[in-house]
C-alpha cells in the first residue's frame, strides 16, 4: 500500500528527508526532524522488542511516540536500520494505519512518518503516533497479578484482535510486544501496534490468515513465557490460543 495525499497530512522535503506530518504538527516540522535525527545517536535503549521506540515532547504539550525502523534477525548485524526500496515502509505503515483507523480498528493515532534517503533506493525511516498511556501486553502480564483484571484485559485484547480481523487488517508479526494495554482512569483498552508489514483486505481477513495470526501470537507467548508463569492455559483460552 502506497502513501497518497491526504487532507489531514502535509508533506515536506528537507534536504534528503521526506516528511509527512499530521496538519496539527506542521508548524513543528523542523523541530520534529531534529528530534528524529537525534534518535540515531541516543545511548539509552528505547521501548519495544527492538528497543527502537521513544517518546517525544513537542511544543504545546503534544506527546508523540516515535519508532525508528530497525531490522531483526541475523541481517540486523549487517544493516541494522538501512532498508532497500522505493516504497518506504514508514510511508506504507502510515497509509495502512490511517486506513485501519477509518475502519474502526483500534490502533494508535497515526501522526506522521519520515524517510531519510542515504542513497539510490536506500533509506532509514521513522514512524510517529500520538502517545498513549499504557504498556505492552507482555509488560502488563508481568506486573499485574489481579486475576479479575487480567481476565478483563485479555478479553479486551481478544476483542481488539477480532475487530482487526473483521476490519480486514492482517498483522504479519502479531506478538505480545505489539499489543498495547491502554489505561484511562480505571478503564482498560487494547490497541494494535507496528503495522509496518501489515496487509489490508477489501473484506474481512480470511479464516486461514486469522489462524496464522493467532499461531504467531502463540509462538510469541511460548517464547517469552515458556513455563506459562504469566500466561497460563486459562489466559491462552481467552485469547483462543488453545
Amino acid at each position: 500500500m502506497r502513501w497518497v495525499s491526504d487532507p489531514k497530512f502535509s508533506r515536506f522535503e528537507i534536504g534528503r528527508r521526506e516528511l509527512v506530518l499530521h496538519r496539527d504538527l506542521a508548524a513543528h516540522a523542523a523541530t520534529i526532524v531534529q528530534e528524529l535525527a537525534a534518535l540515531k545517536t541516543r545511548d539509552e535503549a528505547g521501548a519495544g522488542n527492538r528497543q527502537s521506540a521513544f517518546r517525544l515532547s513537542i511544543a504545546n504539550g503534544v506527546e508523540l511516540f516515535a519508532r525508528r525502523a530497525r531490522r531483526g534477525g541475523m541481517i540486523a548485524s549487517i544493516l541494522d536500520d538501512v532498508y532497500l526500496g522505493t516504497n518506504p515502509r514508514p510511508l506504507q505503515e502510515l497509509a495502512i494505519t490511517v486506513a485501519a483507523m477509518t475502519r474502526g480498528i483500534e490502533v494508535a493515532e497515526p501522526m506522521g512518518a519520515m524517510v531519510e534517503w542515504i542513497g539510490p533506493a536506500l533509506y532509514r525511516g521513522f514512524f510517529l503516533t500520538r502517545a498513549v498511556a499504557g504498556m505492552t501486553l507482555w509488560e502488563f502480564l508481568r506486573t499485574d497479578d489481579d486475576a479479575t483484571v487480567r481476565e478483563h484485559v485479555l478479553r479486551r485484547v481478544r476483542s481488539a484482535i477480532d475487530t482487526m480481523h473483521r476490519g480486514g487488517l492482517y498483522h504479519a508479526d502479531l506478538n505480545l510486544h505489539n499489543l498495547l494495554v491502554t489505561t484511562a482512569g480505571e478503564r482498560f483498552g487494547a490497541i494494535i501496534l507496528d503495522l509496518d508489514k501489515a496487509r489490508l483486505y477489501d473484506g474481512p481477513v480470511p479464516e486461514s490468515k486469522r489462524r496464522e495470526n493467532l499461531r504467531r501470537l502463540l509462538r510469541s507467548a511460548r517464547k517469552l513465557d515458556p513455563t506459562g508463569r504469566y500466561l497460563d492455559d486459562a489466559g491462552l483460552s481467552i485469547l483462543s490460543l488453545r
